[in-house]
């Protein structure tokens, strides 16, 4: 029997089903175990590789080639991802796919890259309208075999069943979260060596990321027994070695802890779901080009500032976790500790306002409405311990506007 939280409560529930890649190589040199675990699963012979140019440019495509040809396997490479995947950059993937007649598909890079493989692998063999996978249903259908090696530490999205494409047939780029078992990837290889050379603001905004998986997944309503300890250490590792990854980027302890924060808080989101932040963020990365983990990071100590008095247990749990609040700490304290530690992070590792960014005011307040609606449609805010209106929401956008 499990606990699932509802309200500002935890009740019984007689079981929850979680989704996890069956096989998961995590620590130093991972990526060299790769064929090993191919050959255990015997059915791939030729994948597709997901990527960038980036990391065409930088040889580890050919390094992850060179392995593959040495265990017979033959690879092509699908380097056209972008930042915010589209459906539109899905299809000619699934071009490439067809034409090699690969039989897998790796995902290699950020999640972005990780996200483009998902949904290859799953449109190539059924329905190719996005739409067909938007929430609230989900797509348990198994794809071509999925393999996600990630080198970045943020999104987890090698151990989640989502995937976030934005549908560009749409009048405003829709971003659709797919979801199911069909996007759980079979092999998550998690290998911190390959994000030592990822600069200081994509390190930090991916950390920060992470850091909104393990707080949402906390505080989630569908929160468990199971997730809520992957939720706390998710927490307490990306505290105990933002600082230090920030201070000395070669750091290995550091960068394991990010990439092991990472992965648990993928695991903890993915089968507890996020929340608040996330549903208002991804409307900012589509209609503002916001980076995923820098959108959270904008947003992450309005919506917990406006949402804390809803969950104060909980919240003070994840200010302990930490290390914000001392353990002796009263709720209203430690709740007061975690605002206050959340917007110092923002301060500390100079995260931009929207304003800041960039982002032109007037074009702000013209999309403020129908940015609230997108957010309420992707259903997230409904499981934030406080459910917000579209005007609360509106509101929270224009705090956010300048908050630091």
């Amino acid at each position: 029997m499990l606990l699932i939280k509802k309200g500002n409560s935890l009740i019984k529930r007689d079981n929850v089903r979680v989704c996890v890649p069956r096989y998961m190589q995590i620590g130093k040199g991972s990526l060299n175990q790769l064929p090993e675990i191919l050959n255990i699963i015997g059915s791939v012979k030729s994948p597709l590789i997901v990527t960038d140019k980036q990391m065409v440019k930088f040889g580890y495509v050919k390094k992850l080639q060179e392995l593959l040809t040495k265990a017979g396997l033959t690879s092509s490479v699908f380097d056209d991802t972008i930042p915010d995947p589209t459906d539109t950059v899905v299809l000619n993937g699934i071009d490439i796919l067809k034409k090699n007649k690969n039989d897998a598909v790796i995902g290699f890079g950020g999640g972005s890259p990780i996200d483009t493989a998902k949904a290859i692998a799953v449109l190539s063999q059924y329905s190719k309208n996005i739409q067909d996978y938007k929430p609230p249903s989900t797509f348990d259908k198994k794809g071509l075999p999925i393999i996600a090696i990630p080198t970045t530490a943020g999104t987890g999205s090698e151990v989640t069943h989502h995937s976030v494409i934005i549908d560009t047939k749409s009048n405003n780029f829709e971003k659709i979260s797919c979801r199911g078992e069909g996007f759980v990837p079979i092999v998550a290889i998690v290998d911190y060596e390959l994000t030592l050379s990822k600069p200081r603001r994509l390190t930090i905004d991916s950390a920060i990321d992470t850091l909104t998986h393990g707080i949402e997944a906390y505080v989630s309503k569908k929160a468990t027994m199971f997730s809520d300890r992957m939720a706390l250490d998710t927490i307490r590792l990306v505290q105990e070695n933002i600082y230090a990854v920030d201070k000395d980027p070669k750091d290995l302890k550091a960068r394991e802890g990010l990439m092991l924060a990472a992965t648990l808080g993928g695991l903890a989101f993915s089968n507890a779901s996020i929340c608040l932040v996330h549903g208002m963020s991804r409307p900012l990365g589509s209609n503002f080009k916001v980076p995923h983990g820098l959108s959270n990071a904008m947003l992450l100590p309005t919506i917990t500032e406006f949402s804390i008095d809803h969950a104060k247990s909980r919240y003070a749990d994840c200010s302990k976790a930490g290390n914000f609040a001392l353990s002796n700490d009263d709720d209203d304290l430690a709740c007061e500790k975690l605002i206050k530690g959340l917007y110092k992070i923002n301060n500390d590792f100079d995260v931009p306002s929207m304003k800041n960014f960039g982002i032109d005011e007037k074009n702000f307040e013209e999309e403020l409405e129908n940015m609230a609606t997108d957010a309420e449609v992707s259903g997230a805010p409904n499981l934030n311990p406080r459910v917000p209106t579209v005007n609360e929401m509106v509101d929270l956008y224009g705090k956010a506007w300048r908050a630091f």
